[in-house]
């Protein structure tokens, strides 16, 4: 049997054993944050700089004080930011509070309404933070074009979108992201969109190398029990990748054949 342990994921030359990354927005509480982490198993969690205090106010709970670096790694984000400027100088930030953290989350965004990503300046910033010695995730549209445009910057991992941020909505364009893993020699990661667990199985069963999702987990009724039902879903989708499923066809074929069966005969 396929040891579990040796399927790793590897971002930046570092190994993850879980392919859930997890975000740490919009729970009731810091304690219900830890719980749901915990629940997932994951060993990335991404933070909001701009929203979530890790340190900038010291005299505020901090989400280091639940999910310290020493358990978890902390995959600090652009949320919020519109334009390359602010997100580059976001993450720049982000590597003083965490002491000189390289590996972070990239994402620039169009607008308020659609939260869509606004590729021209994901592509200026990813450059300028790569040439910064930063290791850079990025949120990216599903277009195979712009997903091998951020790979030649050397980016290291593209995370396409599966459907807007939050909405729910799963896997929307399967095609899209079927050409991106194709073509793509950076890990493959579906961040935004999906709703529960069988859209993650799916994304995985895609072949993309994990998930990041917030939403679906801290907007679930029972966060902590969703989680859970995450992180299955992603084991559940990668094991059938791997399996190889059959393929499709048009016509049934028994799961008994007939064929070398004995056969009655007529008196």
């Amino acid at each position: 049997m396929r040891d579990q342990n040796n399927d790793l994921l590897t971002i930046a030359g570092k190994t993850y054993k879980s392919r859930l990354l997890v975000g740490s927005g919009k729970y009731k509480d810091l304690q219900q944050t830890r719980e749901a982490t915990l629940a997932a198993e994951a060993d990335i969690i991404t933070v909001a700089i701009r929203r979530v205090n890790i340190g900038q106010d010291p005299n505020a709970p901090s989400l280091l004080d639940v999910v310290p670096p020493s358990e978890f790694t902390i995959l600090p984000n652009t949320a919020g930011c519109y334009n390359a400027k602010d997100a580059v100088y976001t993450l720049q930030m982000a590597r003083e509070l965490l002491n000189g953290h390289k590996l972070v989350k990239l994402e620039v965004l169009g607008d308020e309404k659609t939260l869509f990503p606004n590729m021209p300046e994901t592509l200026v910033a990813a450059k300028e933070l790569v040439k910064d010695g930063f290791d850079v995730m990025v949120y990216c549209s599903d277009d195979p074009i712009q997903a091998r445009m951020l790979e030649d910057i050397g980016v290291a991992a593209v995370m396409p979108l599966a459907s807007l941020i939050g909405s729910g909505m799963g896997i929307l364009n399967p095609w899209n992201l079927s050409l991106i893993i194709e073509q793509s020699n950076v890990p493959v990661l579906v961040d935004a969109g999906v709703g529960t667990a069988s859209d993650a199985a799916i994304a995985m069963e895609l072949g993309c190398d994990g998930v990041l999702m917030n939403t679906a987990i801290a907007g679930a009724q029972d966060p902590v029990r969703m989680a859970r039902a995450m992180k299955l879903g992603v084991q559940a989708g990668r094991e059938a990748f791997l399996a190889g499923r059959i393929a499709r066809k048009f016509a049934a074929s028994p799961s008994s054949p007939m064929a070398g069966r004995a056969t009655g005969s007529k008196a």
